[in-house]
């Protein structure tokens, strides 16, 4: 019953249109400013004032439809709609709310009533086409298409759709006589008549789906759709060598589209792959496409990703992308290949020329200048390090990789702290962490160079602690939380983890070993702190303190 969906729909005996009005004129006053509960309230009560308006109902429908309240939503649009039936917009809303509820049943009666009243509306018979295909109803369908048939003319859409109908009834006649009717009436229409031949092959009728594609290519021999066709005929009839040869002159073939070129190469890749993988065939047929002068740029991405695939030499993937890249130099996905070839090979310089064209063709790709600043980085060259990454913070936004600016921001930081400007450092270590908050190398820096300038131990104390319960063997993170809590004079503790350092640094680091000295001398073992300072001294015989500590056997700060 109503008074379940809309129970402030009650009747009251009380009709009085003006107080109605000015609770309608308000509700939609705060519908339009956004007061949705206030509006939600005042409909009510205007249902409740007037149950025979059909206007707050469906209003009131749209706030329950929000509320996921469907059963309620419903009821008020079956309200609105029987109080005036003559409103097609109260019966298409109903309609999409019986769809919303996976009631297609009630959604196509109440269409039907629309139609009935509108017989040109082509957008309502369009759903009920969708809605009768739904319920497998196919006879409605035929017979709906056909009342668009009446209304647009027969066409090409209509046609193929009453066609392929007519085939998942199994009626196999009607099929074809469908697409023969659309060519008979078009009959100087060359790609109307390829579909009746379509319709043939389909249908089983090979021999004449033959001659009708022969015919065609007789009168066009580049009639693309015919080759296609003619393709799939030989494909049909396992005629490999024929269906071969077609494939090469539709790739060939000037009207066959780059879009229809990728599409057959990823067909031919994929029957290879399920053939075993011989890559022979699909190498020729990329080979002669690329011979072309005007070779697309699509086909040669692919050809390179099928390269990928296959691992062939890196030097020929590469020379078919230095291709792509002259022939359309803003091809970012090209171009970014090429600069991670170069980088796998260690070839900085060519990072470096990759990423810098790439400012003139891609100057929003951030990408470029990460690799630019970390080829720069590489190379020792802090200033055009960071002139690149400062140059790229203008093009991070909203939809920038999470990771790649994390990690852009970390070695800024790395780069100004170095430079001594450590507020600047230290902000670009937040700006990294609030993209990418378990950066563990931006964790371990920030916490580290926090911790030799005195700076916020405890801030610095909590960041490394996260790096070590991270990677609980990394000798570098637990040395820079072994010395935070040596800095914090927490000695006992640090000697916990300075060992662990010690023991898990293949290398036996100078700095580790001398921290562990000086944390050892803390912590009251001086004889222990001598043997680090010792294999400290050894491995940098140059540093001066080192020498001072081990003959006065106590730590000294610098």
């Amino acid at each position: 019953m109503l008074a379940v969906a809309c129970p402030a729909a009650a009747q009251t005996g009380n009709n009085d249109a003006g107080r109605y009005d000015r609770f309608f004129i308000d509700a939609m006053l705060q519908r339009q400013k956004g007061n949705n509960d206030a509006a939600f309230d005042l409909l009510k009560h205007c249902v409740h004032i007037r149950p025979e308006a059909p206007e707050a109902y469906f209003f009131l429908a749209q706030y329950y439809m929000s509320l996921k309240q469907n059963d309620k939503a419903i009821e008020c649009f079956k309200k609105a709609a029987d109080l005036e039936p003559d409103n097609s917009t109260y019966l298409e809303t109903l309609a999409k709310a019986y769809v919303t509820n996976d009631n297609d049943s009630l959604a196509i009666g109440t269409l039907e009533k629309i139609v009935e009243k509108e017989t040109g509306r082509i957008d309502i018979l369009e759903m009920l086409v969708q809605l009768y295909q739904n319920r497998a109803d196919y006879d409605n369908t035929i017979k709906t298409l056909d009342r668009l048939e009446t209304l647009e003319g027969k066409n090409e859409r209509l046609t193929y759709a009453k066609s392929e109908i007519y085939s998942l009834t199994g009626d196999k006649k009607a099929a074809i006589n469908e697409m023969k009717k659309l060519a008979d009436q078009y009959p100087n229409d060359l790609n109307y008549r390829g579909m009746y031949g379509d319709a043939l092959l389909m249908n089983g009728r090979e021999k004449e789906a033959f001659d009708i594609y022969t015919g065609i290519l007789k009168a066009e021999p580049d009639n693309y759709r015919a080759q296609l066709s003619m393709r799939a005929y030989y494909k049909q009839k396992d005629m490999a060598a024929d269906a071969d040869s077609m494939t090469m002159q539709l790739l060939l073939n000037k009207n066959t589209g780059d879009d229809a070129r990728v599409y057959i190469m990823r067909q031919e890749i994929a029957e290879s792959e399920n053939g075993g993988g011989d890559s022979t065939k699909i190498l020729r047929l990329f080979d002669r496409m690329m011979a072309q002068p005007q070779a697309s740029t699509d086909i040669a991405i692919l050809y390179a990703t099928y390269m990928s695939l296959k691992k062939m030499p890196q030097e020929k993937i590469e020379a078919v992308l230095e291709k792509v890249l002259a022939q359309t130099p803003d091809n970012a996905a090209a171009r970014l290949q090429l600069v991670a070839y170069a980088w796998q090979r260690d070839n900085l310089d060519r990072v470096i020329e990759l990423c810098k064209a790439a400012r003139q063709y891609n100057p929003d790709e951030m990408a470029f200048y990460y690799y630019e600043g970390m080829a720069h980085f590489r190379k020792d060259d802090n200033d055009s390090a960071l002139n690149a990454f400062q140059n790229g913070i203008s093009v991070i936004g909203e939809h920038s990789d999470p990771d790649i600016v994390s990690d852009f921001y970390a070695v800024m930081g790395d780069l100004l702290y170095e430079k001594g400007r450590a507020a600047e450092a230290y902000a670009a270590y937040d700006s990294c962490l609030q993209w990418k908050d378990d950066n563990i190398g931006c964790l371990n820096n920030y916490a580290y160079y926090l911790s030799v300038n005195g700076d916020s131990l405890d801030k610095a104390e909590k960041m490394s602690y996260r790096t070590v319960k991270a990677e609980p063997k990394n000798a570098t993170y637990l040395d820079t939380y072994a010395w935070i809590l040596f800095m914090q004079g927490r000695y006992a503790e640090a000697k916990i983890y300075i060992d662990q350092a010690v023991q898990n640094d293949s290398d036996s680091s100078a700095v580790i070993l001398e921290h562990a000295g000086d944390i050892h001398a803390k912590a009251g073992d001086i004889d222990g702190a001598v043997e680090l300072w010792a294999r400290a001294a050894a491995k940098d015989p140059a540093n001066k303190l080192l020498a001072r500590k081990i003959r006065q056997r106590k730590y000294i700060k610098e």
